[in-house]
């Protein structure tokens, strides 16, 4: 979908910010996992598979790896944390019996132009495990061994030394993703993650002299015990690390919903006042540094794929965050694993319980997910455009669908009205630009093009801010 390319630039405006600052999704997908449901189950995800191998579009892969050797007490995803290396193995048996099942879907000649093992930490597993891993994968999909792909790995430095990094480089991965979150020892302590920032630098040297095209670190802001002058100094080392991508997320603080959060202490954690100050000198810092922001908490360099594909009106959003990679179907693999195969998305089992008996049943772990109608298509369109591009076209959204944009979304834009006048966006009878003031609020404008969210009673979303 053809853009006017936007300026790079951000502002923060804390009375704005203050004024828009509510829950909301990270739109990683439209329809959100909300919408999920169990009326599409196996059968579903059988026919829509099938049925892609007409477009003849590449694979990305996502294999989920559930493992952790200790609890980061401020995580939220899915994993099973054990210092029993042994639990690994009934559970990539079970994978490698998963990836036979859904190679068998898919048409062997679809390259698979995009590969991503998260976790988890992917890297709790042995050497010997991660060969067979890839090994299992390429024998029922088409791996490219060229080095053309973009195929990635999370990883725990505390989890990986000089060796793995080579084993890793070897196995065909090309871009390394490092989870660090801060630096200051206080913080670490306060989070029950001890990582020595030598740990962490030695892993991205060692990524550099085997080869890894890129290196992007994941750093968290609202952490208990973090203050502004602290956080900066975490971010003035990263600088001088130099990774092409840094992701500064906002900690979401939800001890109702993910019970390891219940051991952060609700009075170490910075005020709301305080986080918004250690963001916006994050912004100053990384932007002064040559750093472009991306978008939802994203930075990048800019000569970094993920710029040169905003520049060009190419860059997409999926359940990996940014990427460049939106011609794909994504393949699901693993506990809680979510994909997105033709016009439809697909949840696996999330207990390891459930997921062992499926697959000794012979059966696909699938058990939920959603078919999109024309609807939901024409809104996933519409957010992605604005999410990554921060510009839309009234145009381009009517020929691709066959609509009147401004009848269509009368009530839509008569919303966005208030957030022109705030200075959030242009709105024009043909356009809808986000200014440099709304871009931190990016979540904000699409959310009023989201119809499920009109309907939703209760609230299980993160700050925007």
């Amino acid at each position: 979908m053809p853009s006017h390319r936007p300026s790079t630039a951000v502002v923060f405006d804390a009375e704005l910010i203050g004024k828009y600052d509510k829950a909301g999704p990270r739109y990683t997908s439209y329809p959100t996992a909300l919408q999920f449901h169990e009326g599409f189950a196996e059968a579903d995800y059988r026919e829509v598979a099938r049925a892609s191998n007409a477009s003849a579009r590449p694979l990305s892969l996502y294999l989920h790896i559930p493992f952790c050797d200790t609890v980061c007490f401020y995580c939220a995803c899915n994993r099973i944390v054990t210092k029993n290396r042994q639990r690994a193995a009934p559970y990539l048996d079970h994978l490698h019996r998963e990836i036979a099942l859904q190679g068998a879907l898919f048409d062997n000649t679809r390259p698979v132009t995009q590969l991503h093992w998260g976790g988890g930490t992917p890297t709790f597993i042995s050497a010997r495990e991660m060969r067979d891993l890839m090994r299992v994968t390429g024998e029922h999909f088409h791996l490219l061994t060229d080095d053309s792909g973009e195929y990635s790995i999370e990883v725990d430095p505390r989890e990986a030394d000089a060796d793995t990094i080579a084993l890793l480089r070897e196995l065909g991965f090309n871009r390394l993703s490092i989870g660090v979150q801060d630096f200051d020892p206080d913080v670490q302590q306060a989070v029950n993650r001890i990582q020595p920032p030598d740990i962490t630098l030695t892993v991205m040297d060692a990524a550099r002299r085997v080869g890894f095209k890129s290196i992007s670190v994941d750093l968290i802001y609202g952490l208990p015990k973090q203050d502004v002058a602290r956080f900066d100094r975490t971010i003035e080392a990263i600088i001088d690390a130099d990774p092409d991508r840094i992701a500064v997320f906002n900690y979401a603080h939800l001890p109702e919903l993910f019970k390891t959060q219940r051991q952060i202490h609700d009075d170490e954690l910075p005020s709301p006042a305080v986080k918004l100050e250690i963001l916006k000198t994050v912004i100053e810092r990384l932007t002064a540094a040559g750093y472009v922001y991306i978008g939802m908490d994203h930075f990048a360099k800019p000569d970094d794929e993920l710029t040169l594909a905003q520049q060009a009106g190419t860059l997409y959003r999926n359940f990996q965050g940014y990427s460049t990679h939106a011609d794909c179907d994504l393949v699901a693999l693993g506990t809680t694993a979510i994909g997105m195969v033709e016009e439809s998305y697909s949840q696996n089992l999330r207990t390891p319980e459930d997921y062992y008996a499926c697959i000794d049943a012979g059966r696909l772990p699938v058990f939920r997910g959603v078919r999109l109608n024309a609807d939901d298509r024409l809104r996933r369109a519409v957010i992605t455009q604005l999410i990554c591009h921060f510009a839309l076209d009234f145009s381009a959204v009517e020929q691709r669908f066959s609509i009147d944009f401004s009848d269509y979304f009368a009530q839509e834009l008569r919303e966005l009205e208030e957030m022109a006048n705030d200075g959030l966006i242009q709105l024009s009878d043909s356009a809808i630009r986000v200014c440099p003031t709304g871009r931190l609020l990016i979540r904000n404008i699409c959310m009023v093009f989201d119809h499920y969210l009109r309907q939703q009673r209760t609230q299980r979303f993160s700050r925007v801010i």
